[in-house]
């Protein structure tokens, strides 16, 4: 994180990505079957049909990748508000199916655990994976000032807009230096299935 400074982390080393104004999610595709997690091990797979559909559309047999599901003004910016009111206020049961996630890491792949690889080789793997028009995107990675650093294949310049940056610490592998990072019992409550 910034020192005392104030200033941003600098280096090669360190990557920045958009803060998302949304719900952290770990999205499971396995075997056929998507399942949808909150940062408390909630099943919300069903509060996000599109995401849910979109997730199961994926050439995958199985994977585990981490995002943050957003509801974006027409500015292109996120409402969490426009969230939470698409999913029926404070303790609400209804679905988001204008929902869209920002997906920043894919953790496994194919049965294969991705986590000990560099953080730039699982947001390659992550960025191949994502076809063009979904509701799954990849999460734009940005330099200290707030600029894209490299855009996604998908994305305009009007779709970085929102949120923050916030350093990444690519060594750090999946906790990297967020400061909402779970652990992985926490945020992946069970191994996806090997093929």
């Amino acid at each position: 994180m910034p020192g005392s400074s104030g200033a941003p982390p600098s280096g090669e080393d360190w990557a920045f990505e958009v803060k998302w104004d949304g719900y952290r999610l770990a999205v499971h595709v396995e075997r056929g079957r998507v399942r949808i997690i909150t940062q408390g091990g909630f099943d919300w797979t069903s509060r996000f049909p599109t995401i849910a559909h979109d997730a199961h559309e994926l050439a995958v047999h199985s994977a585990i990748f981490d995002g943050e599901a957003v509801v974006l003004d027409e500015r292109g910016a996120s409402d969490f508000g426009a969230l939470q009111r698409a999913l029926g206020g404070r303790g609400g049961k209804q679905s988001a199916a204008s929902a869209i996630l920002y997906a920043f890491d894919l953790l496994y792949l194919d049965g294969r655990d991705l986590r000990a690889l560099p953080l730039a080789e699982r947001r390659d793997m992550l960025e191949a994976l994502l076809p063009p028009h979904t509701s799954i995107r990849l999460s734009v990675e940005v330099n200290a000032e707030g600029a894209p650093t490299r855009l996604p294949k998908w994305a305009s310049r009007a779709s970085s807009r929102s949120g923050d940056p916030r350093p990444i610490d690519p060594a750090a592998g999946v906790n990297g230096s967020r400061s909402n990072a779970l652990s992985w019992k926490e945020a992946f409550p069970a191994k996806p299935v090997t093929t």
